[in-house]
């Protein structure tokens, strides 16, 4: 299955980097339940070895460390596309973390 390109300009926030995302067809909301990725709107359940990461991006907060957060730009299998947000560091969500390490196609575009 070809990726999706994911080309973004450098972005200063978080909510400008979704916000580019979804523009170009990433408008699919995941979230990591019951260690699988689970599809907001398409309410769909996807294993790690049915999800590419197409790209990531990492936002540091200069004041707060609760703001470091971590984009994932993501293709599944059945071509859906769409983004996960965690925090990354100690505010990490253990379950999302897991679940990327289990993904064997995580991809970083410059």
């Amino acid at each position: 299955m070809a990726k999706k390109p994911v080309e973004i300009p450098y972005m200063k926030t978080l909510s400008e980097c979704v916000n580019s995302l979804v523009e170009q067809g990433y408008s699919e909301s995941f979230r990591v339940k019951n260690k699988l990725l689970v599809g907001d709107n398409n309410k769909k359940n996807y294993l790690p070895g049915k999800v590419h990461i197409v790209n990531f991006y990492r936002f540091e907060g200069d004041s707060d460390p609760g703001d470091n957060a971590i984009l994932y730009a993501i293709e599944t299998d059945d071509g859906t596309y769409g983004v996960l947000v965690d925090a990354y560091g100690s505010a990490a969500d253990a379950s999302v973390s897991d679940f990327i390490r289990q993904v064997s196609d995580i991809n970083k575009m410059m």
